[in-house]
Parts: C-alpha cells; structure tokens; sequence
C-alpha cells in the first residue's frame, strides 16, 4: 500500500483534487455530499492516470538519479500488477464521474487522456512544450469542480482553467531546471536542455504575469473584494520579482525553492478566489 501512496504522487494529487474543490466552491452553496463525490471520483481518476503514467515511463525512471528508486524500477511491484491496478482504479473513477454527470464525467475523462494519452505517451518523449499539454491535464479538475456544481461549462470555468494552464509551466519548468541532467540522460527534451537554463527561467515570470491576468480577470467575474485583488497583487508583486532576479542569474538551487514557491503562490491564490 505504501508504495501505491507513493506512486499516485500524493502531494500532486492532492493539490490538483484542491483545485477542483476551489472550482466547485466558486459556485456557492456547497453541497457535502456531493463535495464527497467530487473528491472520491477525482482521488481515483487522477490517481489512476499517474499509475499509468508511472507504469509506462517505468524505463526512464530507471535511469534518472531522482526516479531509480520508485517501487517499479526498483523492482518493488511489478509492472503487470501497476497496469491492473491503473485500469481498475482510472475506470472506477470515470464511471463514478459520468454516473454523477455526463458533462462532468466528459471533462474528467478529457482530463484522463490529455495525461494519459496526449502529455505521456505521445509528446512527453517528443517535445520540450509537452508541459503545455500537460497544462491542459492540470486545468481540468477545476473546470471540473465547477461544472459539477454549476451544469455546465461556463466563462467563470474556463477562467479558472486558464490560470492552472498558465501556471503548470512556472511549476515544471523550475523543476526542470534542477533536475535537467537527469532528464538529459533519460532522453527525455525538457527546455533547459533544448533552449537552455536562460530562456527557460525567463519564460518563468512570463508565465507568472500571464497567470495574474487571469487571475485579476476571474476575480473581476467573481465581485471580488479589494482584499482579495490586494492579496492577489502581493502575491504576484512577490513572487513576480523573485522569479525575475532568478532569471537574470539561473542557479539550480533558486530555481528548486521558486518551484516550491510556486505551489504556495497557487494555493494563496486559490484560497483567495475561494473567499471572494
């Protein structure tokens, strides 16, 4: 069981499962019970999708410093039984989700294979701008949330998966550069290696204005108060600067403590656009 909870990548899940929370309490008057199904069937879906995921890179995870322990390279759980495992636990997620609605189980299952199908199996091996698609796997859960509370897929939604598209980048990219030589002995193009440590930390606060725009712009939608624009302001001003000096001197030891910044300027920002 341990070495499940490890291959799910629990804090990734987590995080994704919380913005799928936020999208369905933008909508208001919150439902407990169907808050449960929301976070049993996305638990599930995206916890299956990272089983195939580990279940499918199994060979380059072997060779990378960061990854040669997981338990299926390290020969902890065999690969047959992950497989089983993922199909199982991604196809319970899915039924679950339609069963609850057709349109939500439409945009848990466009979620799936843009992880699955689109980001690992096709363009993760091919392209250092996988992490774009990757992107559109990572802003499901909040359209998601929000459909599910709302019927249908609207501005505000969309809005929000926006933001996550946007700062799915900012989260990769500063992990690709401290973990760039692993990749390159896997064979795997990640920008750091194709466009250099340079351009890819400069692209770090491009992404990080892109995101605010979209954040202002969905807190706009939401009548948010002026704490809440204030507290998104900071947050980015913050951040903003930090991602800015980092880019015009790239160290690898930066660039790992702006990816875990990264994670808090999205769960302040999540928290904001929950409390407007």
């Amino acid at each position: 069981m341990r070495d499940y909870l490890v291959m799910i990548k629990p804090y990734q899940t987590l995080m994704l499962v919380l913005t799928g929370l936020v999208g369905y309490l933008t909508a208001g008057n919150p439902d407990p019970i169907k808050i449960l199904h929301l976070l049993g069937t996305m638990l599930l879906t995206i916890g299956g999708a990272t089983l195939f995921n580990m279940w499918y890179d199994h060979d380059i995870d072997s060779v990378m410093e960061r990854t040669k322990n997981r338990p299926i390279p390290s020969g902890r759980v065999p690969r047959r039984e992950v497989l089983a495992v993922a199909a199982l636990t991604s196809a319970l997620g899915l039924i679950w989700s339609f069963a609850l609605s057709p349109l939500y189980g439409v945009v848990a299952l466009v979620g799936f294979l843009f992880n699955v199908v689109v980001y690992t199996l096709w363009t993760k091996r091919r392209t250092p701008w996988s992490i774009l698609w990757g992107g559109i796997a990572g802003a499901m859960p909040i359209l998601g949330g929000r459909v599910l509370a709302t019927g249908r897929v609207d501005t505000l939604g969309l809005l929000l998966a926006l933001i996550v598209l946007l700062w799915v980048p900012i989260h990769n990219i500063t992990f690709e550069v401290k973990y760039r030589e692993d990749y390159a002995r896997a064979g795997v193009p990640v920008l750091p290696n194709t466009h250099g440590v340079r351009f890819s930390m400069y692209l770090v606060p491009v992404f990080v204005v892109l995101s605010y725009a979209a954040m202002m712009i969905t807190a706009l939608f939401l009548n948010a108060s002026i704490l809440t624009m204030a507290i998104l302001t900071s947050a980015f001003l913050f951040f903003f600067i930090i991602s800015l000096l980092n880019a015009r001197k790239p160290d690898d030891r930066k660039a790992f403590i702006l990816f875990k910044l990264a994670s808090s300027y999205m769960f302040l920002s999540m928290v904001a656009m929950v409390l407007s």
